[in-house]
């Protein structure tokens, strides 16, 4: 029983630094209430920020893809117990974000800024949406089992861990990965576009379109039927006419 704990206790902590760096990762990127953010003064040179940004970007992307492989599940579910292997992915992933926020270098220059109140304020309410949306697709696709909580609950009552069923909930009716479409809105809806954000914004874009990659992979191999869905749903971007998609489909 004291393992049981003790791993529920390691889930729900992985869990609340991940809840608190996605907090941070708003105020970063948008420049709000935070001591170090996207933006600012250059503190370094150009060529020395840029691969400094190079490597803080690399990083996560290599965590954050690598780990997320089932290959690389199999092998390192051999050295961290079953139960614990997504809070350890999540924590990995809040210990890579914190990296960057630490360290990330401003480069300066404005590439756009809008002074007209309304556009602003339409800019500022993509970037709150793509946010929101980014939270609810989380929920849509059991926010607890992609984030750890229900492996490790699952496992201090003692049931056995069962896979989630496949479905298309709401955002997924529309496009296959609506939470990357939240991640795209709140990383280039901006008033001022400096370059430091537009370098964020092109790396971090062209992360997602290879990440789906390898994601779509591993799902048409867990789940068969998701061949079909990706035929019939868009990847990023709703058709204008029809829902694209059947009842069913991934999540």
């Amino acid at each position: 029983m004291r393992k049981r704990i003790l791993y529920f206790s390691y889930g729900v902590v992985a869990y609340a630094l991940l809840f608190v760096t996605y907090l941070y990762a708003i105020g970063f990127i948008g420049n709000i209430l935070v001591p170090v953010s996207i933006d600012g003064e250059p503190t370094a040179p150009l060529w020395q920020a840029l691969i400094v940004n190079g490597l803080l970007l690399g990083v996560f992307a290599i965590q954050h893809s690598v780990m997320a492989r089932a290959g690389f599940k199999r092998w390192w579910t051999q050295v961290v117990p079953k139960p614990i292997e997504r809070s350890t992915y999540v924590l990995a992933s809040s210990i890579a974000l914190i990296a960057l926020f630490a360290h990330w270098q401003p480069i300066g220059g404005v590439v756009w800024n809008v002074t007209d109140p309304t556009g602003q304020g339409v800019l500022w309410g993509v970037f709150a949406l793509g946010w929101l949306v980014v939270l609810v697709s989380t929920f849509l696709i059991n926010h607890f089992d992609l984030f750890g909580l229900r492996q490790v609950w699952l496992y201090l009552i003692g049931k056995p861990y069962t896979a989630l069923p496949f479905k298309t909930p709401l955002f997924y009716k529309y496009v296959r990965h609506p939470l990357y479409v939240g991640w795209l809105f709140a990383f280039w809806a901006t008033p001022t576009m400096a370059v430091t954000h537009l370098v964020f914004a092109i790396a971090t874009t062209a992360y997602i379109l290879i990440a789906i990659r390898f994601e779509e992979r591993d799902l048409v191999d867990v789940h068969p039927e998701y061949s079909g869905y990706r035929e019939r749903v868009p990847m990023l971007i709703p058709r204008p006419f029809g829902r694209g998609a059947a009842t069913t489909g991934a999540a």
